[in-house]
């Protein structure tokens, strides 16, 4: 699988709690061997956010991301982080 980061994705990554970013790499980790790993809760969204999707960090802390590429290769680009409140206001 190939991973992508945007660069606001990063710039929100490097000014998260040092336990955020220890937890996302964690949740990285499942979402790489299955990417539907319950403890994940990977869903498709709605609204602003049509053709993501988001996957829990935390109980509060989601991470989105888009499938890229033609299919052939699974590849995923991470765009966002930050809370629920943040993310789907």
């Amino acid at each position: 699988m190939r991973i992508d980061y945007r660069k606001h994705f990063i710039k929100r990554m490097t000014r998260a709690p040092g336990w955020i970013q220890e937890a996302f790499q964690k949740r990285l980790a499942l979402f790489i061997v299955n990417k539907h790993d319950r403890q994940l809760v990977n869903h498709s969204l709605k609204g602003k956010w049509s053709g993501f999707h988001s996957i829990n960090i935390t109980g509060d802390w989601r991470a989105i991301y888009h499938q890229l590429g033609d299919g052939r290769i699974e590849w995923v680009e991470f765009v966002e982080i930050g809370t629920h409140s943040e993310l789907y206001r």
